[in-house]
């Protein structure tokens, strides 16, 4: 292999850009289709950078292309080069027009159902030439690949309590308690007052067990002395919650913050249910370590903190246990 000064003055930005998108798609006739070049093209700006390093950064498998080691080395580094240059360019178009700018957000739905859209309804009004790209995650314990791979600037969600990702920085925004949710027209809505435990052999709609949600609903039924109750339907989608709760069938657990920022549903009932302590998980901000922040950014966290400090839980009766 060639000195590091060899290679870095033999390296071009734009090959380097050609191995990520090989990379990514696998495959060399669909990294030419997105890049809108030919894939000769492709094959030659692939072969010039493995040339100049020295070093083999493809190989040919069944399934497609894979990194080698060394090429799986260059792409983690040269992935952080492109996302720093965008990041530069966007503060560089910022500071020409501070009005302008993009913005990718990933959110739960838990809180693109309550939080988020307040956040925006406000960023919006204060910068609508700021555009917003916002995509769904699934949160479990561990599972922020989007926000490790750079696809998206900053994450909005549930955190757990022990937050142990040391790559990732964590900013807490609001403590969000969970409620009971039922049809108003249900026989659960004319209670004036329930426990946990009253409901502990109802149909239920929880989250899946193996997801953080599962695991969070699985701490307050046990907080309360009690094991999961009967579920029928297991699923992450507040949507399909709030539509099969409206039925009068079911009973579901929505966020707080959900009834407060979401608008209310008039099919539904919070129901006067005495919830474990426990119930409130931590809504939060998630940020990569040591990554630059675009200005569009900074402003929508500031944006994110001044809604969160207008936020009530919706009141109930609460268990001191």
């Amino acid at each position: 292999m060639p000195s590091i000064d060899q290679a870095r003055r033999r390296l071009k930005l734009r090959d380097l850009q050609i191995l990520l998108v090989v990379a990514r798609r696998g495959s060399m006739a669909k990294a030419a289709a997105e890049l809108a070049i030919s894939q000769p093209a492709v094959s030659r700006a692939i072969a010039d950078i493995e040339r100049g390093l020295g070093v083999r950064l493809l190989d040919r498998c069944r399934h497609g292309i894979e990194p080698t080691p060394y090429g799986r080395a260059l792409l983690k580094r040269g992935t952080t080069i492109f996302d720093e240059l965008t990041q530069g360019l966007q503060e560089l178009e910022f500071l020409a027009d501070p009005t302008v700018g993009q913005l990718r957000i990933g959110a739960s739905e838990s809180v693109a159902a309550g939080l988020l859209p307040a956040i925006i309804d406000r960023f919006a009004r204060q910068h609508p030439g700021i555009h917003l790209d916002v995509v769904q995650t699934v949160l479990g314990v561990a599972d922020y690949r989007e926000l490790r791979e750079r696809r998206i600037d900053l994450l909005l969600g549930w955190t757990p309590p022990t937050f142990t990702e040391e790559d990732l920085v964590v900013e807490p925004l609001l403590s969000d308690p969970r409620v009971v949710v039922a049809a108003r027209q249900s026989r659960w809505a004319r209670s004036s007052r329930l426990r946990l435990a009253d409901l502990a052999d109802e149909p239920w709609i929880l989250p899946p067990p193996d997801t953080f949600p599962g695991t969070a609903v699985a701490d307050l039924f046990r907080a309360g002395g009690l094991s999961m109750p009967r579920a029928p339907l297991t699923t992450l989608s507040i949507h399909l919650c709030c539509r099969l709760a409206a039925s009068g069938k079911f009973i579901t657990l929505l966020a707080s913050s959900i009834v407060q920022f979401g608008g209310h549903d008039h099919s539904l009932k919070m129901l006067p249910v005495e919830m474990p302590r426990t119930s409130a998980v931590s809504v939060a901000i998630v940020t990569l370590k040591d990554r630059t922040l675009s200005p569009a950014a900074t402003l929508f966290i500031k944006c994110a903190r001044d809604v969160s400090r207008t936020f009530t839980s919706v009141p109930r009766r609460t268990r001191t246990k």
